[in-house]
Formats: C-alpha cells, sequence, structure tokens
C-alpha cells in the first residue's frame, strides 16, 4: 500500500470519527431536549387561542421527537462546524484560520436568527391568512400533529437559509468561491429566492414582500462576507509574498 492509499485511509478514518463525534452530540442533545420538551411544548402554543388536539395515544410522541429533534439539530449545528473546521485545519493557512473560525458560531446564531424571523414574522402571517380564509365557513379544528408539522415545514427552511453568510464565509476562507462569482450570479439568485418566498407564504403581495425582503438582504450580507474575507485574504498573501522577497 503506498503513501497515497495511506492518506485517503487516514482522511476517511478521520471523517469516520467527526461523524461519530456529530452522531453522538445529536443524540445527547436531543435526549436532552425530550427531557424539557414539555416546557418547550408549553412555550410554543402560549397564546394560541384554539385548544390542539390528538386523533391518537402514539401522536403526542411524533409531536414531541420533532419538537426535540428540531432543538438538538439547532444546538448540533455548532459543533458539526466545529468538526468541520478541524478537518480541513491543517489545509488552511495561519492567517486563513481566524477566518473560517468564525465559521462555528456563525452558524447557531444564523441558524436561531432563521428560525426566529419564521417563527415571529412569517408564521404568525401565515397562520392568522389561513384563519380569515376559512372564516365562519369552517369550523377550526387543529390536531397538534398537523399543527406542529406546519410550523415546522415554514419555519425550518428560513433557519437553512439563513446559513448563507456562514457557509460563504467559509467556503471564502477557504478558497472555493470569490465573491465575483456571487455578483454573477446576482440575478439567478434573486430569482430562485423570490419564488422561495412566494412558495414559502400565502398568495398576498405584503407576505411575499414581508419574507423576500430579508432572503435578499441575507444575499447582499453574504456578497459583502465574501469580498471582506478575499480582501483580507489577498492582503494577507502579499504580506507573505513581500517578507519572503525581503529575507
Amino acid at each position: 500500500m503506498d503513501s497515497k492509499e495511506l492518506n485517503i485511509i487516514e482522511h476517511l478514518e478521520e471523517v469516520r470519527k467527526r461523524l461519530l463525534y456529530v452522531i453522538g452530540s445529536f443524540l445527547t442533545l436531543l435526549a436532552l431536549s425530550l427531557f424539557f420538551v414539555e416546557q418547550i411544548y408549553s412555550l410554543l402554543v402560549k397564546g394560541l387561542d384554539v385548544k390542539l388536539a390528538l386523533l391518537g395515544p402514539s401522536d403526542v410522541l411524533w409531536i414531541y421527537f420533532k419538537i426535540g429533534a428540531v432543538c438538538a439539530i439547532a444546538f448540533t449545528i455548532p459543533i458539526a462546524g466545529y468538526h468541520i473546521w478541524k478537518f480541513v485545519l491543517p489545509a488552511l493557512k495561519p492567517h486563513e484560520r481566524r477566518g473560517a473560525l468564525l465559521f462555528i458560531p456563525s452558524l447557531f446564531f444564523l441558524f436561531i436568527g432563521g428560525i426566529s424571523f419564521g417563527y415571529f414574522v412569517v408564521f404568525p402571517i401565515v397562520l392568522s391568512f389561513m384563519q380569515d380564509l376559512a372564516g365562519a365557513h369552517f369550523i377550526q379544528f387543529y390536531t397538534s400533529q398537523n399543527y406542529f408539522s406546519f410550523l415546522i415545514r415554514l419555519t425550518l427552511p428560513f433557519g437553512i437559509l439563513f446559513e448563507l453568510p456562514a457557509i460563504v464565509l467559509f467556503l471564502t476562507s477557504f478558497g472555493l468561491l470569490k465573491p465575483h462569482i456571487l455578483k454573477k450570479s446576482r440575478k439567478g439568485a434573486y430569482f430562485i429566492i423570490a419564488v422561495t418566498s412566494i412558495l414559502l407564504t400565502p398568495p398576498d403581495f405584503i407576505s411575499d414582500i414581508l419574507v423576500l425582503i430579508p432572503l435578499l438582504f441575507i444575499y447582499e450580507i453574504s456578497i459583502n462576507v465574501s469580498a471582506f474575507v478575499y480582501r483580507k485574504k489577498l492582503q494577507k498573501e502579499t504580506e507573505l509574498q513581500e517578507m519572503e522577497l525581503s529575507s
């Protein structure tokens, strides 16, 4: 077995080890979330005008599991980010490591920010629209399982979409992305964002705008983050080259 094959095996072993750490962290956080799931459930239904119903004895297990899983994912994200950073760390130059280190906390805060935006801004608008649409023509009867499935489907995508600046920061630090690529892709990205906002919101202009503007803002932030990191990267490389030439 040559050195190249040994190197690949070592990388695969490192990936396996870090993947096990992430899975173990998720399972631990899931157990912890399930321990406090009743308190989390109470916070999520606080202020809800209608009483949620169960259609079967096992429904409550699925509801609690979904809530616990989302909470566990939120707190596993920075742990996964840390292990990704540690895996690529040997390939990074010293001045690139500090920028990439910002990837870890930003993943968590951006995910929480996206979930919060979906829950506090988008979800009330969509729910109110649906309730007004039903009006007095229907009895509004919600099951817990359908209500929380609807809530998670509406909020979780925002948590993922808000991760874009952190991903851009990491890829730019690693040299896999440049700001001009994001600028050239602006029209296509705007179109995708517009379609996404329309699909995630009820068919009214105000809801579409409320979702569209923050997502466009996130994309522009990503371009600025990439430009800043890329500029710093070039500056450090120039300084290192000058030091080498002077020595």
